[in-house]
C-alpha cells in the first residue's frame, strides 16, 4: 500500500475507484465495505484509493468538544493496510478545506488529485461547504466528470454505525470482548513506558506505567483488565489497571500494567497493549496489604483465563 500526505500529493496515472471516509476502528463493518473497493479495483483494472482525513473533522470544527478516536492515525493506517488497499491518503483536514465548495471537492480532490472512475459512497455521505452536497449531487457530477457512483445501502451503513455505536460503548462500560468482536481484533493502545511512584514494586507486583501517545486515543473505563503485549517478539500476558490509584492516593488517571512473565526494564520503550477481559473495576482498599492481596486474585484469574484460551 502506497500512503500519501494530501491528495495533492497523491501521484499516478492510472485511474481509480475511491471510498471517502474516517474510517475510524475499522472494524468489521467498515472491512465489508473496503472488501469490496479492493475487489472492483482488481475487477475493472483500477487502483483502489481510500481517502481519509485527519484530524478528524470534528476535532477541528467542533474543538470544544473532547472527541476520543478508537484509533490513532497509526493505527488506522495500519489496519487499512491489512485489506489490501492499493492507496491510502490521508489528507489534512483544516477549516480552510472544509470551506470548499462542493464543486471545488469534487473537481480538485476526487477527479484532478485523485482520477476517479468510480466512487463508492453511502447514501446519506454529504459533502462541500457546510455539507450541502449529497449522493445526488455527486452522481450529477459524475456526468460531468465522467465517473461513475455506487451507492452503498442503507442497512450496510446502519451496520456500520451501529457497529461503530456498539464498540464505543463497550469500552465505555469495560466489555472489551464485545468491543473486540465487532472490531474483528483485540481493541489496543500503544504509549511509552514511564516511571511511575514504584509502588507495585514494594508488594512485588512491578508495573509498566504507560504514556499514551495521542490524546485522542479512547481508553476503556477504569478497571483492571487480562492484556496480552508483544515484546521483543515474544508474546506475554498482563493484568491492566487504568484509573487513579485511589488506594494510595493518586489523583490523575494512570495505565499501568504488570506481566505475569516479564521482569525486564521498559523504560522509555514503545509498547502495544491488547485488551482481552475485564476482571473487575476499580476500587479502594484501606491497606497495602489487601491491595496486593486483590491483585494475587486477579493474577489467579488471569492465569485461569489464559489456560483455558491456550
Amino acid at each position: 500500500m502506497k500512503k500519501y500526505s494530501s491528495a495533492s500529493a497523491y501521484k499516478n496515472d492510472r485511474h481509480s475507484v475511491v471510498t471517502i471516509g474516517t474510517f475510524d476502528g475499522v472494524h468489521l463493518g467498515h472491512k465489508a465495505i473496503l472488501k469490496r473497493l479492493v475487489e472492483t479495483a482488481q475487477k475493472e483494472n483500477l487502483d483502489s484509493v481510500v481517502l481519509t482525513f485527519f484530524p478528524h473533522p470534528r476535532m477541528v470544527l467542533q474543538q470544544n468538544v473532547d472527541i476520543k478516536l478508537l484509533n490513532t492515525i497509526d493505527e488506522r493506517t495500519e489496519l487499512l493496510e491489512e485489506t489490501g488497499l492499493d492507496n491510502l491518503v490521508i489528507h489534512p483536514f483544516t477549516h480552510a478545506f472544509s470551506r470548499l465548495t462542493a464543486l471545488e471537492y469534487v473537481r480538485d480532490i476526487l477527479v484532478k488529485s485523485l482520477k476517479a472512475k468510480k466512487i463508492i459512497i453511502g447514501y446519506d455521505h454529504r459533502f462541500g461547504r457546510n455539507r450541502t452536497a449529497d449522493i445526488v449531487d455527486l452522481k450529477e457530477f459524475g456526468k460531468t466528470y465522467d465517473f461513475e457512483v455506487e451507492e452503498i445501502s442503507a442497512k450496510e451503513l446502519d451496520d456500520v454505525a451501529i457497529s461503530s455505536t456498539k464498540i464505543r460503548k463497550a469500552l465505555e462500560a469495560g466489555d472489551v470482548e464485545t468491543a473486540n468482536n465487532y472490531l474483528g481484533y483485540n481493541f489496543m493502545i500503544s504509549g511509552e513506558v514511564v516511571r511511575g511512584k514504584a509502588i507495585g514494586r514494594t508488594i512485588n507486583y512491578p508495573t509498566a506505567n504507560l504514556k499514551l501517545k495521542e490524546k485522542y486515543k479512547l481508553v476503556p473505563k477504569n478497571g483492571v483488565y487480562i492484556v496480552q503485549c508483544n515484546i521483543k517478539n515474544k508474546n506475554y500476558y498482563g493484568i491492566t489497571s487504568i484509573g487513579t490509584n485511589p488506594s494510595v492516593g493518586g489523583k490523575e488517571k494512570t495505565i499501568e500494567t504488570y506481566f505475569l512473565d516479564f521482569n525486564d526494564d521498559l523504560y522509555g520503550t514503545e509498547i502495544r497493549i491488547e485488551f482481552l477481559k475485564f476482571i473487575r473495576n476499580e476500587a479502594y482498599f484501606d491497606s497495602i496489604e489487601k491491595l496486593r492481596l486483590e491483585i494475587e486474585k486477579d493474577e489467579n484469574l488471569a492465569k485461569q483465563f489464559i489456560k483455558q484460551r491456550e
